[in-house]
């Protein structure tokens, strides 16, 4: 009887324990968020005081790939990230079978094509190679600027998705090299040319407004987003991270160090 009321005893306190951690984890404030290095971690790392004085612990995780970020955000190992535009979110969506949704535009980054060897689009030889973005998304946005550059011409042109196989015209007979984008600062000087995005092309010290051949322009349909997985939008603290991000002092931030526009808000 004694060793059924201590075992009972025991029970309790080991369930009263568990409950006392599970309300602590409940109850914590505490959000993960992944993001690319520059400009997105920056501006997070920019709003940590400003959510820590509501309540809420913002930890930035940064990748430096496409794929992880939106990998763990799928499986809830962080709850948010940082670094996508919608096309590519919707892309990843559809070849994954995953369930992200947008809690919010911050900017876009201007894409843009770079040379280290040529100073102007008309320089650029017959035959030059060209590295472009190799993930679906990019890749076509990096081809539907050469068209608006005049480089080439594409079978839609509403097509975001295009690769080299949809281009009708190609009257310099340019060659296509398809990397991942990650890589392209680094393979710039073995290329005739590159389309870089804005959040590779920064932190390797490219101005688009300064270095780029040929910029897209404002108006461009990629926002960068902060992205969650579907039931996580309305979370409230993801609502306080998405308006302390759309906030004056991030507006302040990208003046100051991106006078030139490689970043542009959208709010």
């Amino acid at each position: 009887m004694k060793k059924a009321i201590v075992f009972a005893l025991v029970l309790i306190t080991a369930f009263a324990a568990f409950a006392s951690g599970a309300n602590e984890t409940a109850s914590s404030n505490k959000i993960v968020v992944g993001a690319t290095p520059e400009p997105h971690a920056e501006m997070l790392n920019l709003v940590v005081d400003d959510l820590k004085a509501q309540g809420i612990e913002l930890v930035v995780r940064e990748f430096t790939d496409y794929v992880t970020p939106n990998e763990a955000v799928e499986s809830g190992e962080i709850i948010a990230n940082f670094f996508q535009h919608i096309p590519y979110m919707n892309s990843f969506n559809a070849e994954k079978n995953y369930h992200l949704v947008n809690a919010g535009g911050i900017h876009i980054e201007p894409l843009a094509l770079y040379s280290k060897k040529y100073a102007s689009l008309n320089q650029i030889p017959a035959g030059a190679t060209v590295a472009i973005p190799n993930d679906p998304t990019n890749e076509g946005r990096a081809l539907l600027l050469l068209e608006s550059a005049g480089l080439i011409k594409l079978a839609d042109s509403s097509n975001l998705e295009a690769t080299p196989i949809d281009i009708v015209e190609n009257t310099k007979n340019l060659k296509f090299k398809e990397l991942e984008a990650a890589t392209l600062p680094r393979v710039l000087g073995d290329v005739d040319a590159a389309v870089i995005n804005g959040n590779y092309a920064i932190p390797a010290g490219l101005n688009a407004a300064k270095d780029g051949l040929f910029v897209e322009g404002a108006d461009s349909p990629y926002v960068n987003i902060i992205t969650v997985k579907a039931g996580n939008e309305n979370n409230p603290a993801i609502l306080a991270l998405v308006k302390a991000l759309q906030s004056d002092e991030i507006r302040d931030y990208v003046a100051k160090k991106y006078p030139d526009g490689n970043v542009v808000l959208v709010f």
